[in-house]
């Protein structure tokens, strides 16, 4: 038996020794507590500087000499021949450039362009001087572009589907030259969703309406389904060729916040598990927010959203815009 005045500083020294681990546990919880949080600043910090860089991008782009702000016009050519210059006795009459900038005819999906005498152009940066054959944009190598003004201007032909019409461009176009602020809903990484994609059979199109209301076949390679408030949603993607998913979405906040035709996403294509990550941050809106004379796909009847993505550029209004 152990006397009694031997136990107790046994039992000091052992209470002594607990309350040390205990003391040295809540450190090491509170070190580890205090590690996450810098990690997860630091990660804070990241994600926002990248949005922040892709938001700067995302204007830089708009505001290109040739970006969506420029265009001033959108001409349909009909199967006829067409004087075009802002001269007032030009079948097309462009908002700016030349008062005689030239002929363009058009014979099914031929397009023909003889130059105005005496007027400076560039066809595609190079000296023009008599008549050429205009590509389209759906040349494979893109279309022909007029150049006038000193390179301020382009003129050149787009094609949906079997409509053919001459979209201008200036770089001192009101549009652009008085461009206002893009404005963004708070960046969260809680819109950053990874979703899992779902291929369809090679080959497939999806048939998506355009805001003039032609429809095109786009390629659709497969979908995307994300889990948002405990509720699973759909995107139908579509391939433009730029080696990405490209989403063309409604939701909720369209007219609400966001323009009202809806707005565009590309995501990077699924890794080998399938996965895609959606960063609904960078939803952003089509050119026809910015321009008249834009020809924008609507998101097809599948990718119309019960949700309000209250993420990403919301709807643009010009500085004249009277703000509500």
């Amino acid at each position: 038996m152990v006397p009694a005045r031997t136990l107790m500083p046994m039992l000091r020294t052992g209470a002594l020794a607990a309350l040390l681990l205990a003391l040295a546990g809540c450190g090491d919880d509170r070190a580890a507590r205090e590690a996450q949080a810098r990690r997860e600043a630091e990660a804070q910090r990241a994600f926002a500087a990248e949005q922040q860089a892709w938001r700067a991008q995302r204007r830089a782009s708009l505001l290109k000499p040739d970006g969506w702000p420029s265009v001033i016009g959108l001409h349909w050519l009909e199967e006829r021949a067409h004087y075009v210059g802002s001269d007032a006795d030009n079948g097309i009459r462009i908002a700016m450039g030349p008062e005689h900038l030239g002929m363009i005819e058009r014979k099914g999906g031929a397009i023909r362009f003889v130059p105005e005498s005496g007027v400076p152009l560039t066809l595609n940066g190079e000296p023009l001087a008599g008549a050429v054959a205009l590509a389209t944009d759906a040349d494979p190598a893109g279309p022909s572009v007029i150049g006038f003004d000193d390179g301020k201007g382009q003129a050149l032909v787009i094609r949906r589907g079997d409509r053919y019409a001459l979209r201008v461009k200036h770089a001192d176009a009101p549009a652009r030259t008085g461009f206002g602020r893009l404005e963004y809903w708070p960046a969260s990484r809680a819109w950053r969703i990874e979703g899992r994609f779902v291929p369809h059979p090679p080959g497939r199109t999806i048939p998506v309406v355009d805001i003039t209301g032609n429809t095109i076949a786009m390629k659709n390679p497969g979908a995307v389904e994300f889990e948002r408030d405990g509720r699973r949603f759909r995107l139908e993607a579509l391939d433009d060729g730029g080696g990405e998913l490209f989403l063309i979405y409604a939701d909720r906040t369209n007219g609400h916040g966001s323009y009202g035709a809806g707005r565009y996403l590309y995501a990077p294509l699924p890794d080998a598990r399938s996965r895609v990550v959606l960063d609904f941050n960078r939803g952003y809106n089509p050119p026809c927010a910015f321009t008249a004379f834009a020809t924008c796909p609507l998101p097809p009847p599948e990718n119309r959203l019960d949700l309000a993505i209250t993420a990403g550029e919301r709807i643009y209004r010009a500085p004249s815009t009277p703000q509500h």
